[in-house]
């Protein structure tokens, strides 16, 4: 018990003591105004960091979330000359009973080139083609929609095929629901009797507008059926571009994407996952992420050195005071530990103002949107912002780590001063 209650009074002695040594005196009142700047350059940084790596998260995940909305988790093609699954329905059937495999579906797709009848602008679309008769779980979120009728692609004997189209597209081509556009095929061109080749074109009916949020799919991307699709490329009965399949978790779709290769025997089926199809772009991402990180640290950095000229001041300030406390039985472990836990105390108070102000932030950018941003130039219309526990917790490790080894070196500084020399010399 003695020991104890010994080692808390000297701890409160070491607190006691760096709360005196950072006040104000009248021949020293820049001291506290230094300890104010240091304390403010670690919350600066901190709150910079909060925003800015909220904002990176959010960027990934929107994107993640855009792309698994519009995209399987995993894609199966058939490699060859065609570059078309022949047998989807076997293909499908081996890929269901895949443990982990939720739904696979077939997907058709091309390129086409669209138009407004009474226009001559021409636009590129993406045109997907999926088959709305099949029971069970969908692919995609988007498969979801169109199954339940929110963009009917169905038509009765005799009409217009259908044909869905994003948001930015039908904005480019000025269409609206129950429009015709034509539609001109730039896959299987036929060569005509002058030996040039021959466009097949044929009039659609835009049966409903598509909105993701994502500027990139808004802008060229068209939804259809996929009998009204291989009737148009020509394509025979049973045949699909590839093979969707959706996994339980889209986080193991590539550790699922072998299994389904291993089923399907191997070559002529190439089989990829979400994750690998769009590496680069999460990859760039994670730099952009990671470059952020290390420069805005650089804030952190210098709030550190400038804790480190504050308490060097303060050591050559209150050397007088220093060594007499010493005199008075102060011990180098207790000198040691009032400055290391005078910067831990800058880094902690710091570091929970600038997790505050950046929370707060971050919040307000997020629910009232207040940067809008270019959808042309980026996937999104505004700036979005996802507040991550693993990013809190290295910031706050990095905000309270970097003050208290700034603290060191004048610790150590003011620990090694002799009394005798320290109130001759104060």
């Amino acid at each position: 018990m003695k020991n104890g209650s010994g080692s808390t009074s000297r701890t409160r002695l070491a607190w006691l003591l760096a709360g005196r040594l950072l006040a104000s005196r009248k021949r020293g009142r820049l001291l506290s105004f230094q300890g104010w700047v240091a304390l403010g350059g670690v919350a600066l940084g901190v709150t910079a960091l909060v925003v800015v790596i909220g904002v990176m998260t959010g960027m990934q995940n929107e994107l993640r979330a855009k792309i698994l909305g519009s995209y399987p988790h995993i894609m199966i093609q058939e490699e060859g000359t065609s570059l078309r699954v022949a047998n989807w329905e076997r293909v499908v059937g081996l890929a269901e009973e895949v443990p982990g495999v939720v739904a696979a579906a077939p997907v058709g797709s091309t390129t086409v080139l669209v138009k407004r009848n009474d226009s001559d602008f021409l636009s590129r679309m993406d045109l997907y083609a999926l088959d709305l008769g099949r029971e069970g779980p969908s692919v995609t979120p988007m498969e979801d929609s169109l199954k339940a009728g929110h963009l009917p692609l169905t038509r009765e004997p005799g009409d217009l095929p259908a044909v869905a189209v994003g948001s930015g597209l039908a904005a480019r081509l000025g269409v609206f629901p129950g429009d015709t556009v034509t539609l001109i095929v730039v896959q299987n061109l036929r060569m005509g009797p002058n030996g040039m080749p021959h466009q097949r074109m044929e009039h659609w009916r835009v049966s409903g507008i598509v909105r993701t949020g994502m500027y990139d799919f808004d802008i060229s991307h068209g939804y259809t059926s996929l009998p009204d699709l291989q009737r148009l490329l020509d394509m025979e009965e049973g045949t699909s571009s590839f093979v969707g399949v959706r996994v339980e978790d889209p986080w193991e779709a590539e550790a699922v994407a072998g299994p389904i290769a291993e089923a399907l025997g191997g070559w002529p089926y190439a089989v990829q996952s979400w994750t690998v199809t769009n590496r680069q772009l999460f990859a760039a991402l994670r730099l952009e992420k990671l470059g952020m990180a290390l420069i805005l640290s650089l804030i952190v950095l210098v709030a550190a050195l400038n804790i480190a000229g504050t308490l060097a001041t303060v050591v050559v300030n209150r050397t007088r005071e220093i060594g007499i406390l010493k005199a008075m039985g102060l011990t180098r472990k207790d000198t040691l530990q009032a400055f290391l836990l005078l910067g831990f105390g800058i880094g902690f108070v710091g570091t929970a103002a600038g997790m505050g102000l950046g929370i707060t932030l971050a919040i307000l950018i997020e629910r009232y949107r207040l940067i809008p941003i270019p959808a042309n130039l980026y996937f999104v219309d505004r700036l979005p912002v996802a507040l991550s526990p693993a990013d809190f917790v290295w910031i706050a490790s990095l905000s309270l780590v970097v003050p208290i080894l700034a603290t060191i070196f004048p610790a150590l500084r003011a620990a090694s001063l002799e009394p005798v020399e320290a109130i001759r010399h104060g």
